[in-house]
């Protein structure tokens, strides 16, 4: 059966893209068929569809890292026709063709069934940042953060993952600060539950090997020198959870925050997580995230606007969560 996807395609080291009809017998290997309703735009993604990072070796491809819809086939039996599931990681839509496109063939193992409570567009809302975010925040309460504990640091609180990430811990009652770039977007973090808003240039590099105890956890989705500073000013023993290089890749900082104040970096793989920890972290998301949030989080988009806004998040353009409705191409 036809449908249809984002096709990237390479000649001479460029990508191009277009919006092609595609054969159900050109799909990936996989045991579960699913019809997408929603997939989403990641900074990953702006990366493939702009062919950069060598993330996607073999082309045509079609990219999209994530995506929510219904089982159409199945000779698994984890999951049956009719069966909402989310996908995310995996290495779909980068070894493998993603969620870009009506339909996506995969693993069962890679599948997991969408928790009660939470609808397809909300799953992809959430989506990998989301994901992401949950696994972060998961991460500094394994290592005993509380919410009595003082300013909870959000680095990139604009973009995907941070704006979720403001409001799972406000959900939990945390005292969040966030930080942006952007001071337009000031109302709308204090509408996710940010209780303090600061530019991004005030943590933009390291002032000195140890600085003022500040930050009793940081979720940091920059990288680079701001996650630098951040280790300088965390109070003793406390956390940062790492999960983004939007600021950069390299961490040029010193040993004396771990030495000195036993402060921990925790680094979060969202691609690999192991499906037990996945699982629970979904249950988590559907149960604590406040969904009527969601909206103000989310732009929704057809396929075809794809490559235009995959510069812009890049460049860190764009605001909370875009939404990619399959069915609008």
């Amino acid at each position: 059966m036809a449908f249809k996807g984002l096709l990237l395609e390479e000649s001479g080291g460029k990508v191009s893209w277009k919006i092609a009809t595609l054969e159900e017998s050109a799909l990936p290997a996989g045991d579960v068929l699913v019809d997408v309703a929603y997939s989403t735009l990641n900074y990953k993604d702006g990366m493939v569809l702009n062919g950069l990072g060598r993330l996607v070796r073999n082309y045509p491809h079609v990219p999209g890292i994530d995506f929510a819809g219904t089982v159409a086939e199945s000779s698994s039996p984890e999951f049956k026709q009719g069966d909402p599931v989310v996908l995310t990681g995996w290495g779909v839509g980068e070894q493998r063709w993603g969620g870009y496109a009506q339909k996506a063939r995969v693993k069962a193992s890679e599948l997991v069934k969408l928790p009660h409570g939470l609808s397809l567009k909300q799953a992809m809302t959430i989506g990998t940042a989301g994901f992401t975010a949950m696994l972060a925040a998961r991460a500094l309460e394994d290592q005993g953060l509380k919410p009595d504990a003082g300013e909870v640091l959000v680095t990139g609180a604009s973009g995907g993952v941070g704006s979720v990430a403001v409001a799972i811990l406000a959900a939990w009652k945390y005292n969040v600060t966030a930080s942006t770039g952007r001071a337009a977007n000031g109302d709308y973090l204090k509408g996710l539950g940010a209780n303090t808003i600061i530019n991004r240039a005030e943590i933009a590099q390291p002032k000195r090997p140890l600085d003022s105890e500040r930050w009793a956890g940081c979720i940091d989705a920059v990288g680079g020198p701001t996650l630098a500073c951040v280790l300088t000013q965390l109070k003793y023993g406390m956390s940062v959870a790492s999960c983004g290089l939007a600021g950069g890749n390299e961490l040029a900082t010193t040993v004396i925050p771990f030495l000195l104040r036993g402060v921990n970096l925790l680094g979060i793989d969202s691609v690999r997580c192991p499906m037990p920890r996945r699982q629970d972290a979904w249950k988590r998301l559907a149960a604590d995230l406040p969904l009527a949030k969601l909206d103000a989080i989310a732009e929704v988009v057809p396929l075809s606007v794809l490559p235009a806004l995959a510069g812009r998040i890049l460049n860190g353009e764009v605001r909370g969560r875009v939404v990619v409705d399959v069915s609008l191409t």
